[in-house]
């Protein structure tokens, strides 16, 4: 007669196999986001290398020497700091301007009622099917007639209002009562103190979430100031690394430490407004 299994025993197999599901979902999940990392750690890595060492076969994932000189040319010999600072005035300038007028326009679209407004806001949600490439030919012609070319402005206009951006504010303000907004009239607060005070506050955790969405975008972008830009003092860093590419296209790790500059910094603002950011989504998600 076999001895019985202990009841102790038992009780841990019925918990390894109630847990089972949600280890191996966790196990998937940690599998996926490892190689999602991979090929950012291995910039960083490569990055730090010396000389020749990345192209190496079989690759080195680690440098053997840890060398900051290819983050020390950028700066001194390429000139990447100028690079930098327009990326970031131009995202930051698109930014702010974009959630100026996306959220005055999607204020509107939510509580102010006049003649035209539903297919008004048809007619800009069925524009969204259509693929920015298609527009640039006509904006950029419409830019050259203003004298907009090779200047700054040229690449913040286009970015200054967005459909997702005023779609995504006005389905967040609809649940915001009217009520509460009649009552500040009743107060004696004119329509923009009433946007301005009430309405924006109540808004942040979209607006986060809008922002982060432009910002990066605008940071990311190469082929709108691709178009615009000739001079080359004015290039933001993504058009300036794609130039780096094609004149050390054999220096990989001057490369790899180019595209680190690039990615860190909405990478750390990321980071920073991630909990604002989850927040807007899902209480976008909730009332929309």
């Amino acid at each position: 007669m076999s001895n019985p299994v202990p009841t102790w025993l038992t009780q841990i197999g019925l918990g390894i196999q109630r847990r089972l599901p949600s280890l191996l979902l966790h196990g998937l999940l940690a599998l996926a986001a490892a190689l999602a990392l991979l090929p950012l750690l291995w910039m960083i890595a490569a990055s730090l290398m010396p000389p020749g060492e990345a192209n190496q076969y079989p690759p080195h994932l680690w440098p053997s020497v840890i060398t900051f000189e290819h983050y020390t040319a950028l700066f001194t010999r390429l000139d990447l700091a100028r690079y930098l600072l327009n990326s970031t005035l131009l995202a930051s300038a698109v930014t702010v301007i974009s959630l100026f007028i996306n959220s005055m326009a999607g204020y509107a679209f939510a509580k102010f009622r006049f003649r035209g407004r539903d297919p008004l806001f048809r007619g800009l949600l069925a524009a969204l099917i259509i693929p920015a490439q298609v527009a640039m030919l006509p904006l950029f012609l419409l830019l050259k007639q203003f004298g907009f070319i090779n200047t700054y402005w040229g690449v913040i206009i286009p970015g200054m209002a967005s459909i997702f951006g005023i779609f995504l504010i006005r389905q967040y303000l609809l649940a915001i009562p009217d009520s509460l907004l009649d009552a500040a009239r009743m107060d004696g607060a004119g329509e923009f103190r009433i946007y301005w005070a009430l309405a924006l506050p109540l808004c942040r955790p979209i607006l986060v979430t809008l922002a982060i969405f432009t910002f990066l975008g605008a940071w990311n972008d190469f082929m709108w100031p691709l178009i615009v830009l000739t001079d080359s003092s004015r290039y933001t860093l993504p058009v300036a690394l794609a130039n780096l590419l094609g004149e050390h296209v054999q220096d990989t790790e001057l490369m790899m430490a180019g595209s680190v500059l690039t990615v860190l910094p909405v990478m750390l603002l990321f980071v920073a407004l991630q909990k604002h950011y989850i927040a807007g989504i899902m209480l976008g998600g909730m009332k929309g």
